[in-house]
């Protein structure tokens, strides 16, 4: 098994940020097609929370040496990303 050798010294140095960031971008591109009787609903909402994700990680990467903290803004990360599927 290779070793990884990481060198993450803020959280967009992290994997799951950079995915997080290419879909809320990937969202916002996609977004622009969409109908404008949605743009105050459905274009709004599914940006609003794909930046949501981000904001969390970010939050979360801050509050890491408070596990409590740490772990409910990876839940509140979470729950963004499962209503951004949605």
């Amino acid at each position: 098994m290779s070793e990884r050798k990481y060198n993450i010294r803020r959280h967009t140095d992290l994997d799951v940020y950079k995915k997080a960031f290419e879909a809320s971008m990937a969202f916002f591109r996609l977004s622009k097609d969409f109908p404008k009787e949605e743009t105050y609903s459905l274009t709004d909402q599914g940006r609003r929370s794909s930046r949501s994700v981000c904001a969390n990680l970010a939050e979360a990467w801050r509050k890491r040496r408070y596990p409590a903290a740490f772990v409910a803004k990876l839940s509140d990360s979470e729950a963004e990303a499962a209503e951004s599927q949605t």
